[in-house]
């Protein structure tokens, strides 16, 4: 599961602010796509005319297959998918429609945390050691997991090869604790040395929920967080959990030319904290209207997901907690696993959004998000 990186390699104008365009993933893939066109003279219905057409003949072509949302200053401009929930083209996108989110799953996870810290469960700033007491990581704290400044090794993905016998068919959150805790490697850094991009650390910020709450990290987040919120399409899902499908799920494939290859989970798809997590546009309304304000948080705690990290030489690390900072009202997120990519690009002083889902492995999202700025301008 993949993010965009630290070191910025493009831009594009989100209202007054830059935003970094194409995450490390994107810039190793050739995007292809026309423009999208927008006179300066067009109409606000008429951008999101042109928009909705422009993304229509994407997917005719082969070049998208997901959802889109649209707003600016807190209205809702577009919110519509285009083609199927799966390789067989057998059913239609609908707005309630859940995708993969990858690795945009880690500000839900993040979240998780901040709900334990405001019941007072646990602070920011506890050693994990205290929840996960195997590990042997004692200097390490909850805050430098959600920043990925740890130093703990990423090596998670790297278990299934190594432990084939002892994992069977599928690896989940308490395995990977234990499996971590045997292999007992030393820290690749001291924590708050370094920004260093960590799906291991997520994966273990799920397992300090399961511990402090006395749920699994499924149970947590869909009675303390998606219940409470109303986002009924929204969920943790993985091999692991008890149905092996659910209504309005997405399911990954290959577009290749127009042939249709479908992505099945493997044995890493019973983890979930840096991904897990599915959804739908019409949520992702709730979902982006929370990070404005919300009842379960407290402004307090709500501000230290969007605060920098100084490290230890004085750099600042623009991780947050499950957000990319790029100033101190503009965040962003981008995901990419089995056929999901993900980008959800948020600025909350304008009340501007634009998030792009896709199921079909394509190679544009974060090109098709780089025009879409043109409807908002």
């Amino acid at each position: 599961m993949k993010i965009i990186k630290k070191t910025m390699i493009g831009f594009i104008l989100f209202g007054s602010v830059a935003f970094l365009a194409l995450s490390f993933w994107a810039c190793k893939q050739i995007a292809n796509v026309d423009d999208l066109i927008i006179d300066e003279n067009d109409t606000q219905i008429e951008k999101v005319k042109n928009a909705d057409e422009w993304l229509a003949k994407l997917q005719e072509d082969n070049k998208f297959n997901g959802a889109v949302l649209l707003i600016k200053n807190d209205e809702v401009l577009l919110k519509k998918t285009y083609g199927y929930t799966n390789y067989t083209r057998n059913e239609r996108l609908t707005n309630q429609s859940s995708f993969r989110l990858a690795s945009v799953s880690k500000q839900f996870t993040a979240v998780g945390i901040m709900l334990l810290k405001e019941q007072e469960k646990l602070d920011f700033d506890d050693s994990i050691v205290k929840y996960l007491p195997e590990l042997p990581y004692q200097n390490v704290t909850i805050r430098n997991l959600l920043t990925h400044t740890s130093g703990i090794p990423d090596i998670y993905m790297g278990f299934p090869s190594k432990y084939e016998e002892e994992i069977g068919n599928v690896l989940t959150i308490s395995k990977t604790e234990e499996l971590l805790a045997k292999e007992s490697l030393p820290l690749v850094n001291s924590p708050n040395e370094v920004y260093t991009y960590n799906n291991t650390c997520y994966v273990l910020l799920a397992r300090i929920i399961e511990k402090v709450s006395g749920k699994s990290f499924e149970e947590f987040m869909q009675t303390e967080l998606f219940d409470k919120l109303n986002m009924k399409n929204t969920r943790v899902w993985n091999l692991v959990s008890n149905d092996k499908d659910f209504a309005h799920k997405t399911s990954s494939f290959k577009n290749v030319s127009g042939d249709l290859i479908e992505i099945k989970p493997g044995i890493l798809d019973g983890v979930a904290g840096d991904g897990g997590v599915f959804s739908s546009i019409d949520d992702l309304i709730i979902w982006d209207r929370f990070w404005n304000h919300n009842t379960l948080l407290s402004e307090d705690t709500m501000n230290e997901a969007f605060k920098t990290t100084v490290l230890k030489d004085g750099e600042i690390s623009n991780y947050g907690f499950g957000w990319i900072i790029l100033s101190e009202d503009a965040h962003i997120h981008n995901g990419s696993w089995l056929g999901a990519r993900t980008s959800f690009v948020r600025n909350k002083k304008l009340k501007n959004c634009i998030i792009v889902l896709d199921n079909s492995s394509s190679k544009n999202i974060e090109a098709i998000v780089k025009e879409l700025v043109k409807v908002l301008k």
